[in-house]
């Protein structure tokens, strides 16, 4: 089950074991917690949580930055190397 708490925690602790920002996964052996690790994999590989990650997002591949989100359809129209390409042409 899905919950607040999942919402909540994920973004500061769950995020930090899967992409390991700040090196801090090898710091605090993040591997050796088998179920929060597989905790944070589950819900980073929920499609909202992917889409979400992208909002903002102003590093990384072009494909997963969304400088700005006003609709569903922004996911799949106005990613930046969508909107790169368009200013390019």
């Amino acid at each position: 089950e899905y919950t607040i708490a999942d919402i909540a925690i994920w973004p500061w602790y769950g995020l930090l074991m899967v992409d390991g920002i700040y090196d801090a996964s090898e710091f605090l052996s993040t591997d050796s917690y088998i179920h929060l690790m597989r905790w944070a994999k589950k819900v980073a590989a929920r499609k909202a949580v992917q889409r979400g990650r992208m909002v903002n997002c102003t590093w990384g591949p072009l494909e997963g930055q969304l400088h700005e989100r006003h609709n569903a359809s922004d996911f799949d129209n106005k990613t930046q190397n969508k909107t790169d390409s368009k200013i390019g042409s």
